[in-house]
């Protein structure tokens, strides 16, 4: 009876097996999926070094491994179409870890370590799962060639990933050195006639070069040892055909996982196949490089070990170990074997690196004839001005020992830089062109608020530019018998322009102080655009524009004095710094409403019509005022200090802003600009101080000498 219930069981956990298969085939086509991406991207962004975007080595993509190794823990048969799929499941491990290697370069020390350790659990335990539970039925040798391949690529992210920090480090050092040199050349172009994009993506160009050819993943790509993971994918995808032809028996007899062994073959096969066109191309473009290097024949430089390749284990090595285990000798025993074991890897390090090198240096003969015959193909066919461009050669960063890019790869970078132009004009905002268009000598920064109006605390919170452009535009969009079209054009007018506005706030006011500030006009701006209403009030439903104005000061006063006299506050609330979001929205609502209805009152009764073209001018000097702080901010992301995986971004985001904000500025130039520095232009309340001093409006873009001092400073420093 017991025997008869066993085997009821067995059939019922057997008759799962199938959804088991069909989860490992799902979790094998999530990661051949994300290896086609990345291929795809690289392909269309013409990066032939295919950085890691999708598939990269993080918990996910191990975690989605883990479960696409689980059939090789499995011995419930010895069918071979099973052992196959064993062997391809070994045969795609290796092919992936190959395939995310250079994303080692994005992470931080911790993250490298944690990732590498990880990975090296998961290869170990699927070897020894392997070695263990084959060993008795002699089929060890059988999988001897995909763990060697599994081995030799772990091995190799390990000598990467050691390489990383240093890696860092140097190419930071030189970035700082040619910045400075960039920053040199920049003084004689900070002028208001050199802001067209054309003028600025000519000095732009240089940080893009700088920040493209330092991406931390294009340099571990372009590594020698990168290119030792390419051949053992090449090998891996040799391997498994000649493994299909041997061993492979479709009508073997029945299986467990049925049909879903199928679906793992296809799914872990395709991502074999898809797997080697990132590393076999990275391989193909490092090849490339070092034939087109004239020094190929001094064999001593070829194969000399950069000192970055063991620094981070020499360091390691020379440093005396913290940890208080044992006293005299035993501590004296302890520090000798740490130094014998770093040594040991320190000297596997470097015949990783030179057997790395002594294969790129065997390609690039082998390889040289053709590379020189498409290069005088090429010539004909290339349309690179280097006479009409910088000298951006000198702005790579390489690294020692690094083959010099080709002129071809340079020029894929100039491309992606005017394509991200492209992109940009192609997303100009005209609503928002337009509505700057009626901007007026910035009038409307000081007007928006005026200083007849009484205060209802003893400080006044500060403006930012958002919040006076949202509540101009929450009574704007309440003065009735205005066209719906007029409406929406000035909502979505707006919206384009608080993006914007938002970035200049976000990257030249290091102030987190009025964070609330601007946390202000986002709550008031999510009800205006999706609900039309202001806090609670409804906009829609006003008949007169004064009645409409006198209630929101009502309402807006109202609520401030609530608060102000509320029980139980602190002295840190009473600062307007510390003020609800809600609390400075209707502060701001009580000044410009009162502000409004005291011009309505100087100027008789206007039309509806006349007043909301008078908000609409408002608008827009102030968001012209603002948009004036665009070329500094573009040349501020150009200049940033982000860690160095990060500054592509921001350097991209440049040219996005550049090609984006051209009509903008080109508007904005039409007339002259206040004399205000970089610092104070960024500011509003500095813009309103300017006015209010009765100084002249009419001026020159901001000081230029201000300008060569700030960068003179920089240069310095």
């Amino acid at each position: 009876m017991d025997d008869f219930i066993d085997l009821h069981e067995q059939k019922k956990l057997e008759a799962a097996m199938p959804w088991v298969g069909l989860y490992i085939a799902a979790a094998s086509a999530v990661c051949t999926l994300a290896m086609a991406a990345d291929a795809v991207n690289g392909f269309r962004r013409k990066k032939l070094w295919f950085p890691c975007t999708y598939f990269s080595l993080n918990p996910t993509s191990l975690t989605l491994l883990g479960v696409a190794m689980k059939l090789t823990t499995d011995l419930t048969t010895v069918m071979k179409n099973i052992r196959i799929a064993k062997f391809t499941t070994l045969i795609f491990m290796s092919t992936t870890m190959g395939n995310f290697m250079s994303s080692l370069g994005s992470m931080n020390d911790k993250h490298i370590l944690a990732n590498v350790v990880a990975l090296a659990i998961l290869v170990f335990t699927v070897i020894a799962d392997v070695v263990i539970k084959f060993i008795e039925l002699h089929l060890v040798t059988f999988y001897i060639a995909p763990m060697i391949l599994m081995v030799l690529s772990l091995a190799t992210s390990v000598s990467l990933g050691i390489t990383v920090p240093a890696t860092k480090r140097r190419l930071e050092a030189s970035y700082e050195e040619k910045h400075k040199i960039a920053l040199r050349e920049e003084v004689s172009l900070q002028r208001k006639e050199a802001l067209g994009v054309d003028d600025k993506r000519r000095y732009m160009m240089k940080y893009w070069v700088m920040a493209a050819t330092s991406n931390p993943q294009f340099v571990m790509a372009r590594s020698v040892v990168c290119t030792t993971s390419a051949l053992m994918c090449l090998i891996a995808l040799i391997t498994l055909p000649i493994a299909y032809l041997l061993v492979w028996q479709k009508h073997e007899g029945p299986s467990v996982y049925r049909s879903s062994v199928e679906w793992i073959l296809y799914t872990q096969t395709t991502g074999v196949a898809v797997g080697t066109i990132a590393p076999v191309l990275r391989w193909f473009v490092v090849v490339s490089f070092k034939c087109s290097m004239t020094n190929t024949n001094r064999l001593r430089e070829e194969f000399k070990i950069e000192s970055y390749w063991i620094q981070t284990l020499v360091e390691m090595r020379e440093t005396f170990s913290d940890l208080q285990i044992g006293q005299g000798k035993f501590r004296k025993c302890l520090h000798t074997a740490k130094w014998f074991s770093i040594t040991f890897c320190i000297g596997l390090q470097i015949l990783i690196v030179l057997l790395s090198k002594i294969s790129v240096f065997l390609s690039a003969l082998l390889m040289g004839p053709f590379f020189l015959c498409f290069t005088h193909i090429n010539k004909y066919h290339s349309s690179y001005q280097s006479d009409k461009e910088l000298n951006l050669n000198r702005y790579v960063l390489l690294l020692e020992g690094e083959a010099e890019l080709p002129r071809t790869v340079l020029k894929n970078i100039c491309n992606e830089a005017d394509n991200t132009i492209q992109i940009g004009k192609a997303m100009q905002p005209r609503c928002l062109v337009k509505l700057v268009s009626k901007f007026s000598n910035f009038k409307g920064v000081e007007q928006f608020d005026s200083n007849q109006i009484p205060s209802l605390h003893s400080q006044e919170p500060p403006n930012c530019w958002t919040l006076p452009v949202v509540t101009l535009t929450s009574i704007a969009v309440a003065v009735p018998n205005i066209a719906e079209k007029e409406r929406e054009n000035l909502l979505s007018s707006v919206s384009q322009g608080l993006s914007l506005a938002k970035l200049v706030e976000k990257t030249l006011i290091q102030d987190d102080r009025r964070e609330n500030i601007r946390e202000a006009a986002d709550v008031c701006w999510v009800g205006v655009v999706l609900y039309m209403k202001w806090l609670d009030i409804d906009l829609r439903k006003t008949s007169n524009s004064k009645k409409m104005l006198q209630k929101l000061e009502k309402k807006a006063e109202r609520d401030v004095m609530e608060y102000l006299n509320k029980e139980g506050r602190n002295t840190v609330m009473e600062d307007p710094l510390n003020w609800p979001a809600k609390v400075v929205a209707a502060n701001s609502m009580y000044r410009i409403s009162r502000t409004v209805l005291l011009s309505i009152d100087e100027e008789n009764e206007k039309t509806n019509e006349q007043l909301f073209e008078q908000l609409c001018v408002m608008i827009a000097d102030i968001l012209a005022a603002c948009f004036t702080n665009l070329p500094n901010v573009i040349t501020t992301m150009c200049h940033s200090n982000n860690a160095v995986e990060k500054r592509e971004e921001s350097v991209g985001k440049a040219f996005l802003v550049l090609g984006k904000t051209e009509k903008i500025v080109e508007v904005l130039q039409q007339q002259e600009w206040p004399s205000l520095d970089h610092d104070r232009a960024a500011d509003i309340e500095e813009w309103r101080a300017f006015f209010r001093g009765n100084e002249n409006v009419v001026g020159t873009l901001a000081s230029i000498s201000t300008d060569e001092e700030h960068l003179a400073v920089q240069v310095d420093i």
